[in-house]
C-alpha cells in the first residue's frame, strides 16, 4: 500500500480520522473535567496533575520511541524479518516499561510525595505501561494505513476513563481512585487490540537475538531525543510544584491540560503519512522531497486556525473547566495556546528526519528546548507565576521548532515554499480581528476560522487535499 500513489489519499483520509477521534477523545475528557476539577478542589487537582505530568515523563522514557521506530521498520522490512525485528522492539518496550514505572516510583519517594501520591504514581504507571504496550500493537494497523480500528480503540478507552471518573465522583471518592482511571481503560484498549492484530502481529516478545543490540544502538539517541521531549513540556509542573503555590500549579494544569490534549493531533495527523516517508527515505528521494514539502505547508496552514480558534475561545473553555481564578487561567491558556503553532512545526520537521534516521539531529533539538524551558522556568515562575510557567512552555516548543527544522533544511533534500506559510499568517491576521466583535468568544472563534477560510481560498491556498476526504474507504 505505502509504495503506491494512492497511498498519499489514504494517509491523508487516515490522518483526519485519528485526528477527529483525538478531538473526540478531547471532547468526551472536558465532559469529566469539571467533575473533576469540582471534585477535588483546585489544590488536589494541582497534586493529581503532578502525578499525571511524572507518569506521561515515564511514559516517554519507557516509549523510548519505539513505537516510530517498529512503524519505520514495518514500512522497510519484510516476512521473519519482519517478525523477529518486532519481537525484539515488543520485549525491549516491555524491559523499559517495568524500569520507567519503578524510576517514576523512586522519585516520587525522593522528592517527599505523600503516600497517596507515590501509590497514585505506581497505580497510573502501570496504566500507562499497559496503553503503550496496545500502542506498539497497533504498528500493524498503522503500517497498513488502516486507521479505523485504531480511531475505534481511542474512543473506546475515552468512553471507558470518562465512564470510571464519573462513577468516582458520584461514589465521593478521594484523590487516589482518580489516580487509577488508567487501568481500566488501558486493559480495555490492550485487549480490543490484541484482537484485531492477532494473526498480523508478533504478541510474544523476544528478550534475545542477534539484532538486539543493532537495534538499541541505532536507536539510543531517538530514545534519549523521546525521553527529553517528554521531559521538557512536563518539567514546567514539576517545578511548580516544588517553588510555586498549589493555586498556581492548579490554574497552569488547567491549561496545560487544554492544551496537552491539542499538542497530540498534528503528530497523529502527520504521522499518518510516516509509512510513506520511511519507504520513500528509503526508495524514492523525489517523493521524499515533494511529501516533505507539502507535510510543512500542510502544517502550517492547519496550525494557524487552531491557535486561533484556541486563543479566541479561552474565555469559554475556562467557563466551563475553572470556577476559581477563571480570568488567570484564560490568560494562560491564551499564552500557551501559541505553543500549538511550534508543535505542528516540530513535527511536520521530525518526522522526516526520523525517516532520514538522523536520531541525532532530533536529540540536539530536544536538549536545547529543554535546557529551554528549565532556565526560563526558574526565571519566570516567581515573577509571573502561571503566566510565566505558560511563556516558558511556549519559548522552548518554539526552540525545537526552529532547531528541528534548520537540522532538515540543511539536509538539502526538501525545500520550504514561504509563500503558503505567508499567507496562512496572513489569513490568521484576519482572522484575529474577531476578537474585536461585541459578541460571546465562541461566536468570535467561529467568525475568525470563518475568515481564515475566505482569506485562503482568495489566496488559491486551500489544500487540494480535502477532496480525499469524500470516500473513507480505509477506514478499517
Amino acid at each position: 500500500m505505502v509504495e503506491t500513489r494512492a497511498a498519499g489519499a489514504a494517509a491523508v483520509r487516515g490522518g483526519v480520522l485519528q485526528s477527529g477521534a483525538y478531538v473526540a477523545t478531547f471532547l468526551l475528557s472536558l465532559l469529566s473535567l469539571p467533575l473533576l476539577t469540582n471534585h477535588l478542589g483546585l489544590a488536589d487537582f494541582g497534586r493529581y496533575s503532578t502525578v499525571v505530568a511524572l507518569v506521561t515523563i515515564i511514559g516517554g522514557l519507557t516509549d523510548a520511541g519505539v513505537v516510530n521506530i517498529a512503524l519505520r521498520e514495518w514500512s522497510t522490512r519484510h516476512g521473519e524479518d519482519r517478525r523477529q525485528t518486532l519481537r525484539l522492539l515488543l520485549g525491549i518496550r516491555l524491559e523499559l516499561g517495568i524500569g520507567g514505572v519503578l524510576i517514576g516510583v523512586l522519585y516520587a519517594v525522593l522528592a517527599g510525595f505523600s503516600s497517596v501520591l507515590v501509590l497514585g504514581t505506581a497505580l497510573a504507571g502501570f496504566g500507562m505501561l499497559l496503553q503503550i504496550l496496545a500502542d506498539l500493537l497497533a504498528v500493524a494497523l498503522q503500517g497498513e494505513l488502516r486507521f479505523g480500528w485504531p480511531a475505534i480503540i481511542t474512543v473506546s478507552r475515552q468512553i471507558v476513563a470518562v465512564a470510571v471518573i464519573v462513577a468516582l465522583v458520584l461514589a465521593g471518592a478521594d484523590l487516589l481512585p482518580f489516580l487509577a482511571v488508567t487501568i481500566p481503560a488501558s486493559l480495555m484498549t490492550l485487549g480490543l487490540t490484541v484482537c484485531v492484530v492477532r494473526g498480523q502481529m508478533p504478541l510474544r516478545p523476544a528478550l534475545r537475538g542477534a539484532q538486539r543490540w543493532a537495534l538499541l544502538r541505532d536507536t539510543i539517541p531517538y530514545a534519549a531525543a523521546i525521553a527529553i521531549n517528554t521531559i521538557y513540556f512536563q518539567v514546567t509542573i514539576l517545578v511548580m510544584h516544588q517553588i510555586a503555590s498549589a493555586t498556581d500549579t492548579g490554574e497552569f494544569s488547567l491549561s496545560f491540560r487544554v492544551v496537552q490534549v491539542l499538542i497530540g493531533v498534528p503528530s497523529l495527523a502527520i504521522g499518518a503519512s510516516f509509512p510513506i516517508l520511511s519507504h520513500a527515505a528509503h526508495a524514492d528521494a523525489q517523493r521524499f522531497r515533494e511529501a516533505v514539502a507539502r507535510i510543512l505547508e500542510l502544517a502550517a496552514i492547519t496550525a494557524v486556525p487552531v491557535v486561533l480558534a484556541l486563543v479566541l475561545g479561552a474565555p469559554f473553555i475556562m467557563r466551563l473547566l475553572a470556577h476559581e481564578h477563571r480570568a488567570t487561567a484564560t490568560a494562560v491558556l491564551q499564552i500557551q495556546a501559541f505553543a500549538l503553532l511550534a508543535t505542528f512545526v516540530a513535527t511536520a520537521s521530525g518526522f522526516p528526519l526520523l525517516a532520514l534516521r538522523r536520531h541525532t539531529a532530533l536529540l540536539v533539538g530536544n536538549c536545547a528546548a529543554l535546557a529551554a524551558n528549565v532556565a526560563l522556568s526558574f526565571i519566570l515562575i516567581p515573577i509571573l507565576h502561571a503566566r510565566g510557567a505558560a511563556i516558558s512552555a511556549v519559548a522552548a516548543e518554539s526552540c525545537l521548532a526552529a532547531g528541528q527544522l534548520a537540522f532538515l533544511l540543511r539536509e538539502g533534500r526538501v525545500t520550504m515554499r514561504v509563500s503558503t506559510v505567508a499567507v496562512a499568517i496572513l489569513a490568521g491576521g484576519v482572522g484575529a480581528t474577531a476578537q474585536l466583535l461585541p459578541v460571546i468568544s465562541p461566536v468570535r472563534a467561529i467568525v475568525a476560522l470563518l475568515a481564515y477560510i475566505v482569506v485562503l481560498a482568495a489566496c488559491g491556498r486551500l489544500p487540494p487535499e480535502v477532496t480525499h476526504l469524500r470516500a473513507f474507504r480505509t477506514w478499517r
